[in-house]
């Protein structure tokens, strides 16, 4: 059963095929493939706690590597990777500077504030990216009565604005601001791959004025579990005891580190594949009645707001979803579609014909 949580309850739903013909609710929604399980089949494990399982430890050097970091450890989720990092980095009445619109933000549960007692400063950037101007604007001056500021967030790609790319210049000069004053740096790599492949920037070059960053193994990726952070060895050292202390010790995670090893070696390059998709779907969306916005499309998110005299995003999406597509709901106006390696073009198209019978008979 699939379920959604509403309030404090867990409400179950069918299964989250049943009737559905398209699923571009988020890129989280993938299908591990045929060459991923068998990889699982083959994968060699071990007791991943004691540094036994082979596979797990080739995962995590590959991502180091990818990544120019001394070390990394695979983790439940992305979600325990900010957490960690957070912790590792900052004390209790420690702030974080990052953009209003991140995942550690909006999407965490008040971890920060539950889990390692930061305050959290949210900066306004532009799609999910902010300056170094803002950076330093931000900074505590030393000051008794003050939370120290400790630690610059970033997201790339940026996730509700709309999978922006942050550009390398534009990182760099975030992270450059927050050493001078001696904050230490982080990047929640969700969807970096998503940035290398949009852009051609290679990941180490992303990362390369970062203390701590992590990826994905689903999402894009196309796994089912897991994702890997990476820092230097001292870094990965303190994350591990955090990750024993919080439940996340793994026994045979070989299986979980096969399928990211898989997407690694095939699918990176297709996440090209979801942006041409995101791409035309985000055009044809532009050109429909009842359509305010459409934030820019560079990756495989399309987020676009509703107008007034439209529908609301839940009337939308539930209409959606009773053609068989599904969407998600982002504000009371505001809808996001995600591509991945379980839509293609032929799920595009339905998406985008049903949309338009919609909005064209709530316009009439």
């Amino acid at each position: 059963m699939a379920g959604e949580a509403t309030g404090t309850q867990w409400t179950p739903h069918p299964a989250s095929t049943d009737g559905i013909l398209a699923d571009f609710y988020s890129d989280m929604k993938t299908i591990p493939t045929d060459g991923m399980l068998q990889a699982m089949l083959r994968a060699k494990v071990g007791d991943e706690q004691k540094g036994e399982d082979p596979t797990t430890n080739e995962l995590c050097q590959r991502v180091a590597e990818l990544t120019g970091k001394e070390a990394a450890v695979l983790l439940p989720t992305g979600t325990m990777c900010n957490e960690i990092a957070l912790k590792v980095h900052c004390g209790p009445g420690d702030e974080v500077i990052c953009d209003r619109s991140c995942h550690i933000v909006n999407f965490e549960a008040g971890g920060p504030a539950a889990l390692s007692g930061v305050m959290i400063h949210a900066v306004d950037g532009a799609f999910g990216m902010f300056t170094a101007d803002q950076v330093r604007s931000a900074i505590r001056p030393p000051s008794r009565y003050s939370p120290d500021s400790r630690l610059v967030a970033v997201e790339q790609t940026t996730n509700l604005g709309g999978g922006g790319v942050w550009p390398l210049d534009q990182l760099r000069a975030v992270a450059t601001a927050a050493k001078e004053h001696g904050l230490s740096t982080h990047m929640d790599g969700a969807r970096l791959f998503n940035a290398s492949v949009k852009s051609g920037v290679s990941v180490q070059d992303y990362c390369e004025l970062f203390d701590s960053v992590w990826i994905d193994l689903t999402k894009g990726l196309g796994s089912f579990a897991g994702a890997v952070l990476a820092g230097s060895r001292e870094f990965i050292n303190d994350a591990w005891k955090l990750k024993q202390q919080c439940g996340g010790g793994l026994r045979q995670s070989g299986y979980i580190a096969a399928t990211g090893l898989y997407a690694l070696d095939h699918h990176v390059d297709r996440l090209a594949e979801d942006h041409e998709l995101a791409a035309v779907i985000g055009e044809r969306i532009a050109k429909l009645p009842l359509i305010e916005r459409v934030l820019p499309v560079e990756t495989n998110i399309v987020i676009f707001e509703i107008a007034r005299n439209g529908p609301t995003a839940a009337t939308l999406v539930e209409d959606l979803l009773k053609s068989g597509v599904r969407v998600g709901v982002f504000g009371e106006r505001t809808v996001r579609i995600v591509s991945h390696l379980g839509v293609d073009r032929k799920a595009g198209d339905l998406l985008c014909e049903h949309l338009e019978r919609i909005l064209m008979k709530s316009d009439r």
